[in-house]
Formats: C-alpha cells, structure tokens, sequence
C-alpha cells in the first residue's frame, strides 16, 4: 500500500486553490492535481505492508493536533525535465513545523524511515507544466489567503480506472 499522512481541506479552501490553478492553466499545459487531491503532505511513507498500518495509526493517535491557521502566500515551481511542478506555499509557520516534527518522531518511534530533507510544505498544483510565458507570482496567487486545520489523515494513493486516487483510511482530531 503506498502511504502518506496529509492536511486536507474544506470545500471553500479548495475553491481558492483552484483559482490559483486556473490562473496557472491559463499561463500552459500540464497535468493538474484534481479537486479531490488536492493536500499537503506531511509525511511519504511509500509502500507499507498492511500489517503495519495499526503502527502508523498509534503514531497519529500520538500526535497532539490543535487547531492552526494556515496562510498561502506565494507560489512556486520546482524545475524538472519534462515540466515543471507548480505549487502553492504557507508562510512561516512553526505550529505546522512542530506538528510535522511531533509526528515525524511518533512514526520513526514505530520504525518508519522518513525523508531526511527538511520539511517544505506546499500544496502541488500540477506537475509537467510548460508555459507559454512566465507568470507574475502576484497575479498567479492573486490575494494570500488562509484557512484554518483541525485534523491529519492518513492517505492511501492508488490507481483506480486509470486515476490517481487518495482515500483517507485514518484521521486524527
């Protein structure tokens, strides 16, 4: 089972990201996240064996989550051969690093090996993105916004028919 634990979103959260995407598919081409995919990732597990799935549930069950604000501020790309990768970005934010860092710890604690580059939380708007010109990152983002995160999930990424798809198999708070 390929894993994850991420932050999704209400509808009205994702509303505004989506006018941030379609200010970016009016720029090019590429393939954009869909609606329901949309999130930010906290922690890759990869491929897990379903035994181990009760141990990823403890180390959420361990995490402390209270709510937070999250405020989007800019946007981004990552530059990769064969399209870029754009994305969404928070601000400075050190209640969601030490909530990242509280789990990170409860999932090694439970054996899981995690990524050993910092912590960069974005939301991937699309991935093989060429544009026609480049865009301004202020009229992209168009005016920060922020919304507010009472819970994690856990996250199960497969193909189904063809699409990428995400089902929530746990959630804490």
């Amino acid at each position: 089972m390929r894993l994850f634990i991420a932050i999704n979103f209400d509808g009205q959260t994702k509303e505004k990201i989506l006018a941030v995407q379609d200010r970016l598919r009016e720029q090019g081409q590429g393939k954009f996240t869909r609606r329901e995919n949309l999130h930010l990732t906290l922690a890759f597990l990869g491929e897990v064996p379903p035994g181990r799935v009760e141990a990823i549930h403890r180390a959420m069950d361990h995490t402390a989550i209270s709510p937070l604000s999250l405020t989007f501020d800019h946007t981004g790309r990552f530059r990769q051969e064969g399209g870029d990768l754009w994305w969404l970005g928070l601000g400075e934010n050190e209640a969601l690093t030490a909530l990242q860092q509280e789990l990170a710890g409860h999932l090694s604690t439970e054996g899981f090996p995690l990524e050993s580059r910092p912590f960069a939380p974005h939301i991937t708007l699309a991935r093989q993105v060429r544009l026609t010109g480049f865009p301004c990152p202020k009229e992209l983002l168009g005016e920060p916004f922020s919304t507010q995160i009472h819970a994690i999930s856990l996250m199960h990424s497969q193909q189904i028919g063809g699409r990428l798809t995400y089902t929530e198999l746990h959630r804490r708070g």
